[in-house]
């Protein structure tokens, strides 16, 4: 035989046992096979006399595990202490939730729909979802400890755990295919987490064996090699994300076996592109929402603090991307600290805010700025209560924080503009959406150039938090729980579509393509300009105009131009009183601040409608081809700074309606005059005293007339403007932003 083949045999010969090494995504090894495909050197230091006994490899787990975990599991009682006098709300809930899921569910539970609950009702696709991705199967981990450590609690979880096995062995589970997935990356990725939490809470049980030990271990494993497998490839979204951090964690905590090194880079790698193309260059999460920001830095900072607790090198680029999530939540905060409602949050449904200290606590924790510290709590939420060290727990009661320094500012990327007066929490703040991610679009309102507004420690112009299981679902995804303008019946949602698994999620098939024409921040004047396709599927072109006036009050403009007639509105969410209707709007709010809608072109109605104690007011004019809506969104902080309804000439905090020096000539034109500036809108020319303004078109502009003459347009073209001045002529084109 010669040399050649002899070497041939043995490579191949070598390469099956290689193979034969890797762990298996389609089986759970039995217990006694882990040490089959332990790396080399964990077997050397495992084996006695050439044999790993179960005994030996479960104590070298626990070890590593008490090394390389989030917190060390021969503390665990101590931490459960500390973690319910921390939080005394923890031990109430956790146990609501954990008798929950035990009434509902058996330990031994299917995993492939339909099946009923305990109580013999059917469990539906939104439960088996949650089901699969065991939370509260962490809320029994902490029962356990609360009832005297009752076994019953602990045989729940490794008998829940094994009724998964069993059922994947049998292929009697949801599939992705089914729309349900148990082995999806998100479920699979979410389960991961939760299996870990709860297999490092009992590692110091006695209750808990060796052999349930390393089938938990066992089941980790192959649940590891299936993400690896199965997500080979880049894939949009929160989902592939969840499962890859899980995937990484697992990796860096389970190096012991063949094939770990590979799941890190592969993982590592991944998470990486996701960090690059769905973290805007802006710093935001390109889902566009508070939620899946704060969901996405989660799964960032696990692995994060995993890899530092191992001392693995982290890319810097990597590490850049993680801070710039958190210096994003900064940017876009309300004046009170907490977030505006974006899209598609989750978290407190029918909310109008979001509460984002618990996640700044973590970024204070890993990058210690002062500025992200502003924002964080001194203690972690709960949920992340486990995944800090005690030294960190330590640095958050000592912690450091400046007043940031943002105004006015834009997500460009993004597509958020904000208006911002400052950081005293009874200032004022304006948000705009004006934007739609092209690639996945699955969690956009119908909000498309929506405004949102806080003043006076109130949220003056909300929108609301979602939950996908509520029936109206759509409705608070869609357009009339926005602040939005519309046409005839029409939304700006189209084709909405329950996802086909069934949960509730659902998305629109198509929505309102925006353009931004411009944004400018000035120190008295912010101005945004931008429009949207949404209604030219019925002839008609819109454009909207959001106008700061001296962080004072703002005005809103609609315009609608057609060749046929069409209704014309604007919705305004709110509790508002209707006495001064249908030019004024009021609501008030606990404190005795309010917020003034004033309308200063004449409308037609106001109707109002209403659910789950929201409200929201909608204005109309009627059979009309042009039209434009100019809003005065006015927020008071006491009854007397109002829009005075008695007065004759509205006076708006020193800014005169309709009171200007200068002769105006326009279409329906209208001004508001504060000493020598005034905004007109709707005009043609301009005379006082020597001076003529005369534009090319019907527009809208801001004109200060101190020693100089300053001209700032407010309208969405170039503009041509001839200015005759002491029998001088000079003619001055501008554009949007000069």
């Amino acid at each position: 035989m010669s040399h050649f083949r002899v070497f041939l045999i043995y490579f191949l010969f070598c390469a099956t046992i290689a193979v034969a090494q890797n762990i298996p995504s389609d089986k759970v090894i039995s217990h006694d096979e882990l040490g089959d495909y332990l790396t080399n050197s964990a077997k050397k230091s495992i084996q006695v006399n050439g044999e790993i006994s179960e005994t030996r490899l479960a104590l070298y787990f626990r070890e590593k595990f008490s090394e390389r975990y989030f917190f060390d599991w021969q503390a665990v009682e101590d931490r459960v202490e500390d973690y319910t006098k921390l939080y005394p709300e923890s031990k109430a809930y956790h146990s609501e939730r954990a008798e929950d899921h035990l009434t509902k569910f058996p330990a031994e539970v299917q995993w492939k729909l339909p099946f009923n609950y305990q109580n013999g009702t059917p469990v539906n696709a939104y439960a088996v979802r949650h089901l699969a991705r065991q939370h509260k199967m962490v809320d029994i981990g902490y029962y356990y400890f609360y009832n005297n450590k009752d076994v019953e609690y602990l045989n729940y979880f490794t008998n829940q755990l094994a009724s998964l096995n069993t059922a994947f062995s049998e292929n009697k589970y949801e599939t992705i295919k089914d729309g349900n997935g148990v082995f999806e990356a998100f479920r699979s990725g979410y389960r991961i987490l939760n299996w870990l939490h709860l297999h490092n809470l009992f590692l110091g049980q006695a209750e808990y064996s060796d052999e349930e030990q390393l089938t938990t271990i066992a089941t980790l494993l192959q649940h590891a090699q299936h993400m690896y497998e199965h997500n080979k490839e880049f894939k949009s979204g929160n989902h592939q994300t969840r499962g890859l951090s899980a995937l990484a964690m697992l990796s860096i905590l389970l190096k012991d076996f063949n094939g770990a090194d590979e799941w890190y880079n592969h993982s590592m790698k991944l998470l990486g592109e996701h960090l690059d193309k769905e973290i805007n260059e802006d710093g935001f999460q390109f889902e566009r929402t508070i939620h899946y920001h704060m969901s996405d830095i989660g799964n960032y900072f696990y692995v994060y603090q995993l890899a530092q607790k191992s001392n693995l090198k982290i890319d810097k680029i990597w590490e850049a991307k993680l801070e710039s999530l958190f210096s994003t939540l900064a940017k876009v905060a309300f004046p009170d600290k907490s977030a505006p409602v974006l899209s598609d949050d989750t978290d407190a449904p029918w909310a109008e805010k979001n509460d984002i200290s618990g996640t700044m606590a973590l970024g204070y924790l890993l990058f210690e700025n002062p500025e992200i510290g502003y924002f964080a709590s001194n203690k972690l939420s709960p949920k992340f209560y486990w995944n800090a060290s005690e030294a960190q727990l330590l640095k958050l009661k000592n912690k450091q924080d400046i007043l940031p320094q943002y105004k006015s500012l834009s997500f460009n990327d993004t597509g958020y503009y904000i208006m911002r007066e400052g950081w005293s929490s009874n200032d004022k703040m304006l948000v705009i959406s004006a934007g739609l991610d092209k690639n996945k679009p699955d969690h956009q309102h119908g909000d498309i150039l929506g405004v949102q507004a806080m003043a006076d420690n109130n949220v003056i112009l909300p929108n609301y938090q979602v939950r996908y299981s509520l029936p109206d679902l759509e409705l608070f995804k869609n357009s009339m729980t926005k602040n939005v303008a519309l046409v005839d019946d029409q939304l700006q949602g189209k084709d909405y579509k329950s996802n086909k698994g069934g949960s509730g999620f659902g998305k629109f098939k198509k929505l309102p393509t925006p353009k931004v024409i411009a944004f400018e921040a000035r120190e008295n004047l912010d101005v945004f300009i931008g429009s949207h396709d949404g209604f030219e599927n019925v002839g008609v072109k819109y454009s909207r105009q959001v106008i700061n006036v001296d962080n004072d009050f703002w005005i809103v403009k609609d315009n609608f131009s057609s060749k046929e007639k069409h209704n014309y509105k604007q919705v305004w969410q709110g509790h508002y009183s209707l006495e001064n209707t249908p030019n004024l709007l009021r609501s008030t709010f606990q404190n005795g601040s309010g917020l003034d809608l004033f309308q200063l072109q004449t409308i037609d109605t106001i109707k109002t409608e209403g659910t789950r104690g929201k409200a929201w007011s909608i204005a109309s004019k009627k059979n009309q081809t042009n039209f434009q809506f100019i809003t005065v969104l006015f927020p008071f902080k006491t009854y007397d700074a109002r829009v005075d309804e008695t007065s004759e000439v509205k006076n708006l905090k020193g800014w005169k309606l309709n009171d200007s020096k200068w002769e105006i000539e326009g279409d329906n034109a209208v001004s508001l005059t504060n000493d020598n500036t005034s905004i007109f809108f709707n005009v043609k020319q301009l005379k006082y005293k020597g001076t003529t303004i005369q534009f090319e078109n019907y527009l809208d502009v801001w004109i200060q007339n101190e020693n100089d003459l300053s001209i700032i347009p407010l309208s969405e073209k170039e503009i041509t403007v001839s200015i005759n001045k002491d029998h001088k002529t000079k003619i001055v084109k501008y554009f949007v932003g000069t």
